[in-house]
């Protein structure tokens, strides 16, 4: 399909596909894959430890939007733009799902954000789950002249925008950000309709949410906590959408003793473990309707390549397997 025309699903390799289905939960993993110290990691071996991913089974891989350096929030992800950094990661591996978690709305003009990813989703044959925030950040907003406090509206303004850019030809599309007047037209258009999930409460509505996104990106909480929320959730789309899946993510700190019966001890959102430990909790995020929970090792003391192949060996054959475990113990995250 050339650029100009309407979007159709032409049956490539689908991110969505990949990392969700009910009853089912897939890992995928933030960069920068390896443990640092402070907030700027060195980035080496990435090319290949995505590579490495992708041949294990994971699902996704996962790049962060942090435009501006605060050192005291203590993380940039994986300090590259994420758009320049989904294309070098995208022309080294052929399968896995490429996310985004999560651009920042308001911070960016929704026609870049658009053509951005629907040049991905493109390039890729339709690899790219887009996940989208409002911004927490607050050192981040003046600079790019954007009103903190008016990220909420702004948030969903954006996204409306960058639904019809994706869905139409030629739309008029007024907002905050400017006015397509029907005579011009966004190119590529995605390969079908782009999955968007949103990250957080992006100070909207649970019910905003369930009807708006196509899923919901949360934080890590104990695992009877994060039932009653995914049930929450499902309950919201329900209402929302009925009849239509939309997944429950989460993200995770994780870090594997050497001992893979290794008892947890509690690490910044996440905790570290044995393998048993980690894959009976993972199992037990699957029970409570997780469907996707991403991985970040900064904090690990075991080399990230090291856990990465483990879990990729040890752990993820046996959620695919789906058998049942409850957890020795539920981890404080």
């Amino acid at each position: 399909m050339g650029v100009g025309h309407a979007p159709v699903d032409d049956g490539e390799p689908n991110g969505f596909r990949r990392m969700f289905a009910p009853g089912r939960l897939t890992l995928g993993v933030f960069f920068p894959i390896e443990a640092f110290e402070g907030d700027r990691p060195t980035m080496r071996n990435q090319e290949r430890l995505a590579r490495r991913a992708e041949e294990l089974g994971f699902a996704a891989l996962w790049v962060r939007d942090v435009p501006l350096r605060d050192p005291s929030f203590g993380d940039i992800g994986q300090g590259y733009d994420p758009w320049v950094y989904l294309g070098w990661i995208a022309a080294r591996t052929s399968t896995i799902a490429l996310a985004t978690g999560s651009i920042v709305l308001p911070l960016r003009h929704p026609l870049h954000t658009a053509k951005a990813a629907a040049s991905v989703d493109r390039l890729t044959g339709g690899r790219l789950v887009l996940g989208v925030a409002s911004g927490d950040r607050p050192v981040e907003f003046p600079a790019f002249g954007v009103d903190y406090d008016r990220r909420d509206a702004l948030f969903r303004e954006n996204l409306r925008v960058i639904r019809a850019v994706f869905s139409e030809e030629f739309p008029t599309v007024r907002s905050a950000y400017g006015v397509l007047s029907g005579t011009a037209d966004l190119v590529p258009k995605p390969t079908g309709r782009l999955p968007i999930l949103v990250t957080g409460s992006s100070r909207q509505s649970l019910e905003w949410i369930a009807e708006h996104a196509d899923g919901w990106i949360t934080y890590p909480r104990p695992l009877e906590q994060q039932g009653r929320l995914a049930a929450g959730w499902r309950s919201a789309v329900s209402a929302a959408a009925p009849g239509v899946f939309k997944p429950f993510a989460q993200s995770l700190y994780i870090d594997l003793t050497d001992d893979p019966d290794g008892p947890p001890e509690p690490i910044h959102l996440g905790f570290r473990g044995g393998r048993n430990l980690v894959f009976g909790f993972l199992d037990g995020l699957r029970g409570a309707g997780v469907h996707h929970v991403i991985l970040n090792f900064k904090y690990a003391r075991r080399d990230a390549a090291d856990i990465l192949e483990e879990i990729g060996r040890e752990i993820l054959p046996r959620l695919e397997a789906g058998r049942s475990a409850v957890p020795t113990a539920s981890p404080a995250v």
